[in-house]
């Protein structure tokens, strides 16, 4: 609790870094550099105070499920937490960042047309899952042996002390993204437009960094779950060796995947009502395109609130039933089985997902400025620039909607499964309460005497 109050303090100290000069002129270096600063800043400043936290709060030396461990290996707990977040960070922005690799191959494919987009943006996407999860491999096995999973959730809670910083830097895109539509749509000068373009090309990192921080983190908090789950269902550990905890790994691998599924085909077919709905308005209400007509926005308003809550009732019941009806029916040791193979699996899908929408979106963004491929340069309403319209539509949902639904998916998974446990347990007859409880007692006759003693 104290890591993440003063996490929210430093969190607003570290936007007090992010300053761009006004003679210096808006571009996307810029821009970047001054959120980086604000993000790290934050983060240093969380490292330094909680040094002393830990110094003041926690004994030298303490024990916590068999192992000991010292208040420095806490705190080198805390570090490697945010040396990952870090990291993660500096990663996805490399993957989604306008000017770097990964977009301008999505850029180059997108001149032989649509289809080569969308596989060039998917193979990038799919790649960019390498590193992030190479580094949250070392950071749970450096934090496990720092402090066992006690480690493990500090870590987590060291990430997450910047999480004020890290929504700040998420929200930026989405905003800026709707200021440069306001520009576009107001027909404000051209100059208003290009500096806009800037921020939303910056946007579209950030969120993807945002996100990518958030799926790591869900990573680390679900593990810390995972570990407590274990400790109250009263299991020793998940053997994937009996074949109910094994076919419900597969079971947990799958839900991401479905989960993911659902919500997709919700974008699809609310932006097909929306399609069909804009073309009914342009046929009845004449002078729409001239400004005589005015659009019945209300209707399409009305489109989007209702597919964003009905369309995701089932994706919804879906995360809080499946452990429900596994743990009761199923068991303890086989709901263990199903969390991880869902933990393992939509920690990858939220990455992919995320890094290939990002992608795919600041490609799309490239061709605003003109981008050179084959010698030739290509400018926005080009063939190659609506090749990546393609791929900056079918990526929308995939930043969107689907991969940052992950980090909810899994936590969510966890914490319905951490609720049921006892009651499970007792079910199950896994319980350790009753075990604890029973004292042995031994009933001694003596017939010399008057009375009977009862040891």
């Amino acid at each position: 609790m104290m890591i993440a109050g003063t996490g929210i303090i430093l969190s607003i100290i570290g936007t007090l870094f992010v300053r761009i000069s006004d003679t210096a002129g808006i571009s996307t270096d810029a821009v970047q550099k001054a959120l980086n600063l604000g993000n790290w800043g934050s983060m240093i400043l969380t490292a330094i105070v909680c040094y002393f936290l830990v110094m003041w709060i926690l004994p030298e030396s303490m024990t916590l499920r068999g192992t000991t461990f010292t208040n420095m290996e806490v705190f080198g707990a805390i570090m490697i937490g945010l040396v990952v977040g870090t990291l993660m960070s500096i990663i996805t922005e490399y993957y989604t960042a306008m000017g770097k690799r990964p977009v301008m191959n999505i850029i180059r494919q997108s001149a032989t047309g649509h289809a080569t987009n969308v596989i060039g943006g998917l193979a990038m996407g799919m790649e960019s899952t390498f590193l992030p999860i190479l580094v949250l491999a070392g950071g749970i096995w450096g934090s496990f042996w720092m402090a066992g999973l006690y480690g493990v959730a500090i870590a987590a809670a060291g990430m997450m002390a910047t999480t004020a910083m890290q929504l700040a830097i998420d929200a930026f895109g989405p905003i800026a993204d709707n200021a440069g539509g306001i520009a576009e749509m107001s027909e404000l000068p051209k100059e208003v437009r290009e500096k806009t373009d800037v921020l939303d090309a910056v946007g579209n990192t950030t969120a993807a960094t945002g996100k990518g921080f958030a799926i790591a983190s869900a990573a680390l908090t679900a593990l810390a779950l995972f570990a407590a789950y274990v400790g109250v269902a009263g299991i020793d550990g998940i053997d994937i060796y009996k074949a109910d905890v094994l076919s419900m790994l597969f079971v947990g691998g799958m839900i991401p995947f479905i989960f993911s599924s659902l919500a997709i085909r919700a974008v699809g077919e609310a932006a097909m009502a929306m399609v069909e709905e804009v073309r009914r308005q342009f046929k009845t209400i004449p002078g729409i395109m001239e400004g005589t007509g005015k659009p019945e926005y209300d209707k399409c308003v009305a489109i989007s609130t209702e597919a964003s809550i009905k369309k995701m009732i089932l994706p919804g019941a879906i995360a809080l039933m499946a452990p429900l009806l596994v743990g009761f029916i199923v068991g303890p040791e086989a709901l263990g089985g199903m969390l991880a193979g869902a933990t393992v699996s939509g920690v990858l899908m939220g990455m992919f997902q995320n890094n290939a929408g990002g992608a795919w979106d600041n490609a799309k963004k490239s061709f605003e400025k003109g981008v050179e491929i084959n010698g030739e340069i290509y400018y926005k309403k080009s063939e190659p620039h609506k090749a990546s319209v393609t791929g900056d539509t079918v990526g929308d949902p995939f930043k969107d909607t689907s991969g940052p639904s992950m980090n909810i998916l899994i936590k969510l998974m966890s914490i319905v499964a951490l609720v049921i446990a006892p009651t499970i347990a007792d079910i199950h007859g896994t319980s350790k309460t009753e075990e604890h409880t029973k004292v042995p007692v031994k009933l001694e006759l003596n017939v010399a005497a008057p009375a009977v003693t009862i040891k």
